[in-house]
C-alpha cells in the first residue's frame, strides 16, 4: 500500500509546481510518522494490559502494586505516543 502511495506522489509530482509538491510529500511523511507512532503506543499498550492481567490471575494478593506499575509504564508509553505527535507537528510545520 505504501507503494502504491509513494508512485502515485512521484507521478503526481511533474505535474505540481515545487513547493506543491514539497508541501505535499511532506503532509505524506507526516502522515507516515504518526500512523507509526500511534500503531507502535497501541501495540506497547495492549502488551501491557495482557501482561497485566496475566499477572493480577497469577498474583492476585499483588494486584495493587501490578496496576500502579502498568498504569506508570502506560503513561511513558503515551508520552512517547505525544513525543511522536509534536516532532510530527514540527517536521509538518518547519518541512
Amino acid at each position: 500500500m505504501l507503494h502504491a502511495i509513494l508512485t502515485a506522489v512521484q507521478e503526481t509530482a511533474p505535474v505540481m509546481d515545487a513547493e506543491a509538491a514539497k508541501n505535499y510529500q511532506s503532509l505524506l511523511g507526516a502522515g507516515v510518522a504518526i500512523g507509526l507512532t500511534v500503531l507502535g503506543a497501541g501495540l506497547g499498550i495492549g502488551r501491557i494490559g495482557a501482561a497485566t492481567a496475566e499477572g493480577i490471575a497469577r498474583q492476585p494478593e499483588a494486584a495493587a502494586s501490578i496496576q500502579a506499575a502498568a498504569i506508570i509504564m502506560a503513561a511513558l508509553i503515551e508520552g512517547v505516543a505525544l513525543f511522536g505527535l509534536v516532532i510530527t507537528i514540527l517536521y509538518k510545520l518547519l518541512a
